[in-house]
């Protein structure tokens, strides 16, 4: 700031110049007091000839003593704000701290160094400091359509809008390219105001800009953290208010959310989850389990659907539910979705090679141009059929790029990999994707199957999709069938493959081998001819 206190100074020199003049007219002014007061009766004399023959002079007089107050005033302002600026610009130098160009907002250093200051004072008033950092959602897209240029008029604007909306009183800083914090002491009622005013940002920015006739459109999402008696550094507020953020972007963003405990546990389960994975997957921990399929109309056994288990080391067996998410936000889910299909290809081969293989491919894989070929790589490494695979993608999947996912789709089935639509009935646009890509497989999302002897919409819904798929000559795969009842529903509505409970829960790979040797339908055990079909699979009875 070096360069900033020079010019101020500069800038100074001709207040100096005025303030000698005036020093030199008050002397003079009391000067002629002084040689009047020597005589009383001489001042009568005086005033009586300047009223008598110059009655100007008294005006003069009058205007001067305005003019001198009015100057007096307007220096004394002009005053306290260069020792304000002054002493911020001091702080800024001790703290290494810098001042944004483009807002005027701190940056992160001298942000905290300020910011603890405040905690402390506060600290010693009873009171608290309320921390918010507020994210622009959109921003990158503005940048992108409209130059850096409107990015940066809205970056102005939205900090203007953060700093007339919230106290004077108020630390602001720009932490990133569209991240801001800002921290004000509160006093009791201090959760209720600092909602109203997050609330209120979040309102503001979420109005339309007009930027030099460019109109833009963006949100806000912020997250609110409060000091306590626990003595937390600003780093640790930041950190709180940075973990409500992210939550109030996984809740649809445009909202605030203030901090809770749970937040903090939630995430450090997470990042537990993250690098057990890191160091998981390589080992080998993550295996397949196989769930069978059946033939409703025959009763035999048609193949097994792969699903993912990680075998913890100290946890373990763990669900999907609890690692599947955390590895797709990873980035992890490709590298564990093709070390799972390697070892379940491995295992497939030795199958009875009527038996077939279904495999889900996760939303975030679909953004990998190089999907089909890494499939097809381990296709070949296995040495397992390709005409014995079947790829499963979510309807949801498809929403965000169908071109890719069309170009994915193609190269697959041109290596003979059969493709299934699965949860058909939750997503989008159902009838676009069954135009636009080949499938063979219509699978029911299980919500209507195991609703269907209940919902009456869920059987009208179960029917729609049975013969829109015989129309089509799709196949037809009903999940999460696990009572009779629901079995005997469906056979009367048309011919299905069907999986759930009742026909065996997933198993583990020793287990599916054990159950296809006592069928005699492993390779080396197979005593079915090439076109006969596998025998009835048996029912799982649950106890309870």
């Amino acid at each position: 700031m070096t360069r900033g206190s020079s010019g101020k100074e500069k800038g100074s020199r001709p207040s100096v110049v005025r303030d000698l003049a005036i020093l030199l007219l008050a002397l003079s002014l009391v000067a002629l007091y002084f040689s009047i007061s020597r005589d009383h009766a001489a001042i009568g004399y005086v005033l009586a000839r300047i009223a008598a023959h110059n009655s100007n002079i008294i005006v003069g007089l009058l205007l001067l003593n305005i003019a001198l107050t009015i100057y007096g005033w307007r220096r004394y302002r002009d005053t306290a704000r260069e020792l304000v600026e002054r002493s911020r610009n001091d702080q800024h130098s001790l703290s290494g701290g810098a001042i944004d160009p483009l807002t005027g907002f701190l940056d992160r250093r001298g942000f905290v160094q300020a910011a603890a200051a405040m905690v402390a004072r506060a600290s010693r008033k009873g009171d608290t400091v309320a921390l918010l950092i507020v994210d622009l959602d959109g921003f990158k897209h503005v940048n992108e359509v409209h130059g850096h240029l409107t990015g940066d008029n809205l970056l102005r604007c939205a900090a203007e809008v953060i700093q007339h909306t919230l106290p004077r009183s108020t630390l602001t800083a720009r932490l990133g390219a569209d991240e801001f914090a800002a921290a004000f002491p509160v006093g009791e009622d201090g959760p209720a105001e600092v909602g109203r005013l997050a609330d209120c940002i979040v309102e503001r920015l979420g109005s339309p800009f007009n930027l030099g006739g460019v109109h833009t459109h963006v949100s806000a999402s912020i997250g609110v953290a409060q000091s306590g008696p626990d003595g937390r550094s600003v780093e640790a507020l930041l950190r709180r208010a940075g973990i409500a953020l992210s939550t109030a972007k996984k809740l649809g963003r445009s909202r605030f959310v203030w901090f809770d405990a749970t937040m903090e546990r939630e995430l450090e389960a997470r990042n537990a989850t993250e690098e057990g994975l890191r160091i998981g997957i390589p080992r080998g921990e993550i295996i397949p389990y196989f769930e069978p399929q059946v033939d409703l109309e025959t009763q035999s056994l048609h193949g097994f659907e792969m699903l993912a288990r990680w075998q913890h080391s100290e946890r373990g067996l763990v669900s999907p539910d609890e690692f599947i998410s955390v590895a797709e936000e990873a980035g992890l889910i490709g590298d564990l979705s093709l070390a799972v299909m390697k070892q379940a290809f491995t295992e497939a081969r030795e199958w009875d090679p009527r038996l077939s293989l279904s495999v889900n491919i996760s939303p975030v894989q679909l953004k990998d141009p190089w999907l089909a070929q890494k499939i097809t790589k381990l296709l070949v490494e296995t040495g397992f059929p390709p005409e014995r695979l079947e790829i499963e993608i979510t309807e949801s999947s498809l929403f965000e790029n169908l071109g890719l996912a069309q170009a994915i789709v193609s190269s697959l089935k041109n290596q003979g990999i059969r493709l299934a639509l699965d949860d058909f009935g939750t997503g989008y646009s159902s009838l676009a994707h069954l135009r636009a890509l080949p499938f063979e497989r219509i699978k029911i999302d299980r919500s209507f199957i195991s609703s269907i002897n209940d919902n009456a919409d869920s059987v009208a819904i179960v029917t729609a999709i049975t013969r829109l798929a015989e129309s089509l000559k799709l196949s037809v795969t009903a999940e999460g069938i696990e009572d009779e009842a629901v079995e005997g529903r469906l056979r009367q509505i048309g011919g299905y493959q069907g999986q759930g409970w009742l026909f065996g829960k997933p198993m583990p790979a020793a287990d599916a081998r054990a159950l296809l040797k006592s069928r005699g339908l492993l390779m080396h055990t197979s005593a079915a001819g090439p076109h006969e079909a596998p025998p009835p699979a048996k029912r799982v009875t649950h106890s309870n």
